[in-house]
C-alpha cells in the first residue's frame, strides 16, 4: 500500500514510517514544505494537495499536549491543530478518486476523563473535562471521510513506554536518581502500551477490517502505585518516597497535572483484541524492560 502518513517527522511517526516500510508498504509523508515529489498540506491555510494514488492515511499530526502549561492560548492550539487539520484531511480523502480505503486517525484516551475504577471499552461514554472534549472534537472531525464511505479507524492511545520519547522519557532521570515515587495517592489507573506494540497495532490495523474507536492499550492496565514499583525494581531502585506534586504544578498548572498524572483510566482494548492482535508486551515488567 501506498500509506500517506501526517506526523511522519515526529516522535511516533519516526518510528512509523520505517515500520511500513519493512512490512512492505511504501510509507509518504505529509509535509508543509515543497521539496519535490513531497505531498503537501498546510492546515492554518486550508490547503492541500490532490491525494492521488493514496491507498491508506494514517493522521497522527497535532500539537504536544503535555508540553507547556495550559494557557488559553495553549488549549486553543491543542484543540485546532487537530480539528482543523484533520476536517481538512477528512475532506480531501472524500474528495479523492479514486478514494484511500482507510484512513487511521490519532486519538487518546483523555476521551474518557477521569473514571476512578470504571473499566472503559470502546462504547464507554466520553469525558467531562477539556482533553475529553477534545477528543470528541477530534474525532468527530473525521466525519467527512466516514460520510464518504471510507473506513475510518480512531486510535484512542494509552501512555506510550518508550524511553525515547512521552512520558516514561520523563520520568526516567528521576527514578534512575532514586527519586521516583507515586503520583498523589497512586491508586489511578494507568493504560499503557508499549512503543512496538504502539507501531504495530496501527499497521495491523491497516490490513484489518475495524473501523470505528480503538483503544491502543496493553490488555492489563496498573495503578499508579503499581507502576512506580514496577519501573524502580526495572531500575534497581528506591521508590518510597511520592513525587512532591507542588513544583510539577508550579509548572505546568494544576489543570494539565490533574488530568494528566492523577486522573485515573482503567481502559481494555476490546477492538484491538477481537482483531486478532497479539501483543508483544502485555505485561508491564516486560514492556519497561524493553523500553528501557
Amino acid at each position: 500500500m501506498r500509506v500517506l502518513v501526517t506526523g511522519a517527522s515526529g516522535w511516533l511517526g519516526s518510528f512509523l514510517m520505517p515500520a511500513l516500510q519493512r512490512a512492505g508498504h511504501e510509507a509518504l509523508p505529509l509535509r508543509r514544505g515543497d521539496g519535490p515529489g513531497e505531498v503537501r498540506w498546510d492546515p492554518s491555510a486550508g490547503t492541500i494537495d490532490a491525494l492521488s494514488g493514496i491507498d491508506a492515511v494514517v493522521h497522527l499530526a497535532g500539537v504536544g499536549i503535555g508540553h507547556k502549561r495550559w494557557s488559553d492560548t495553549q488549549k486553543r492550539a491543542i484543540l485546532d491543530s487537530r480539528t482543523i487539520g484533520t476536517r481538512l484531511l477528512s475532506e480531501a480523502i472524500a474528495a479523492a478518486d479514486p478514494r484511500p480505503s482507510v484512513l487511521i486517525s490519532a486519538s487518546a484516551i483523555g476521551y474518557y476523563g477521569d473514571r476512578g475504577d470504571e473499566e472503559l471499552t470502546e462504547a464507554s461514554r466520553p469525558g467531562d473535562d477539556f482533553l475529553a472534549d477534545v477528543c470528541v472534537q477530534w474525532e468527530g472531525a473525521t466525519q467527512p471521510a466516514q460520510a464518504a464511505g471510507v473506513r475510518t479507524v480512531t486510535t484512542r492511545t494509552g501512555i506510550v513506554l518508550s524511553s525515547s520519547g512521552g512520558a516514561l522519557k520523563r520520568m526516567l532521570l528521576p527514578f534512575k536518581l532514586g527519586a521516583g515515587g507515586r503520583l498523589g495517592s497512586g491508586y489511578q489507573w494507568m493504560s499503557w502500551i508499549s512503543l512496538d506494540d504502539e507501531i504495530a497495532a496501527i499497521i495491523h490495523l491497516l490490513d484489518s477490517d475495524v473501523s470505528g474507536p480503538v483503544n491502543l492499550v496493553a490488555p492489563n492496565p496498573v495503578t499508579n502505585r503499581e507502576f512506580t514499583k514496577t519501573l524502580g525494581a526495572v531500575l534497581k531502585r528506591p521508590t518510597f518516597l511520592p513525587t512532591p506534586l507542588a513544583p510539577v504544578k508550579a509548572l505546568y498548572g494544576s489543570e494539565l497535572v490533574e488530568s494528566l498524572l492523577l486522573a485515573s483510566q482503567r481502559v481494555v482494548g476490546t477492538a484491538l483484541a477481537d482483531s486478532g492482535y497479539a501483543f508483544a508486551h502485555p505485561t508491564l515488567t516486560p514492556a519497561l524492560e524493553a523500553a528501557t
